[in-house]
């Protein structure tokens, strides 16, 4: 006997026939982004979960977990029918050998790619195949003619982009249709607000939120728990350094009180905020736990008023954020400066 499907709605990504679920899973943290690792056969099970409750999209990278992260999705894959499942994942960085690391763009780079991740992920097409940051030295249009070579062939079904420019995001859907364009975007994060969500519903591009409990705050984290010793965020993102979350605090505090009065938790209510955005942004949030994935998709169940909004918008303001969204190493690849030299 099959399990039972939980109903979660089903969107459009965009306007060129991509449909999935109305929440979907990141699966960077099973790796160990921002925490520790899960074993394959753990993170299989989360995944699973997550399926049978009706969760369909799964986002990926072939930087998380140095491949690892797509070989434990390509598993959990192996146990879920392949037709009813979104498989999202990423290409561009390169690790070099001092640890550092350079985005790449280049065509014959795409194609190797794809193709190595295909091989991890063990499947014969990908879903949706982003350009995970924007290779400045490489004009868009090389990028996005490999990209629509893999579609001719049925390597991948629909392309993405994350953290592109405006220029780069027009000059790439000249190319070849983007179904959807990656971007952070949570309550403390709305820098995309004035300039890319417009262009992106101009062009029917489908919105991606990831990091949309603004990696874990949100959720609790520096605030309702500890960080561990030693955690990446405390050391490395500007938002979490000590002197800047203790200000942010009181964000927190405003959202969990606003929270009893929705009879709900504050990640459900962050969520609900950013689904009431629109049906064409679609948030990602990720973990490692059931108990906070059920959370999460408890947020689909929350109605939110125009008045609701703008009172949550008011609790968090942007210009009371302290910190910048992008960690030091990122910050020369955020949307703003990635544009492309002409063709």
């Amino acid at each position: 006997m099959e399990k039972e499907i939980y109903q979660i709605p089903k969107v459009k990504l965009g306007n060129y026939g991509l449909e999935v679920s109305r929440v979907g899973l990141g699966c960077a943290g099973l790796s160990g982004f921002l925490n520790a690792p899960i074993s394959h056969e753990d993170g299989s099970a989360l995944i699973k979960e997550a399926f049978y409750k009706g969760v369909t999209f799964f986002d990926t990278s072939d930087k998380y977990g140095n491949h690892d992260n797509e070989i434990m999705l390509g598993k959990a894959m192996k146990q879920l029918p392949r037709d009813k499942v979104q498989l999202a994942t990423k290409f561009g960085f390169v690790m070099l050998e001092n640890g550092e690391f350079e985005i790449k763009g280049d065509a014959e780079y795409v194609r190797k790619c794809c193709e190595a991740s295909l091989k991890r992920l063990d499947v014969e097409y990908i879903d949706l195949y982003y350009q995970h940051r924007v290779d400045t030295s490489v004009p868009i249009e090389e990028t996005m003619g490999e990209l629509k070579n893999l579609v001719n062939e049925g390597k991948i079904k629909y392309v993405g982009l994350s953290e592109a420019s405006s220029d780069t995001i027009k000059r790439a859907h000249a190319v070849h249709p983007v179904t959807a364009l990656q971007m952070e975007y949570s309550l403390w994060s709305r820098d995309i607000e004035e300039e890319i969500i417009p262009l992106c519903r101009q062009l029917g591009i489908g919105m991606v939120a990831y990091s949309p409990l603004g990696v874990g705050f949100f959720a609790g984290k520096a605030v309702v728990e500890s960080l561990p010793a030693g955690s990446f965020l405390a050391q490395v993102h500007p938002r979490f350094k000590q002197e800047n979350i203790e200000k942010n605090k009181v964000l927190y505090i405003r959202l969990a009180d606003l929270s009893k009065k929705h009879g709900c938790t504050p990640p459900q209510l962050a969520l609900a905020w950013l689904l009431h955005q629109g049906d064409d942004i679609v948030p990602i949030p990720g973990t490692t736990k059931i108990k906070n994935l059920n959370n999460n998709i408890g947020s689909l169940a929350l109605t939110l008023r125009e008045e609701d909004i703008k009172e949550i918008s008011d609790a968090v303001q942007v210009n009371e954020v302290c910190g910048s969204r992008e960690v030091p190493f990122l910050a020369k690849y955020t949307w703003r400066l990635a544009n492309t030299p002409p063709k």
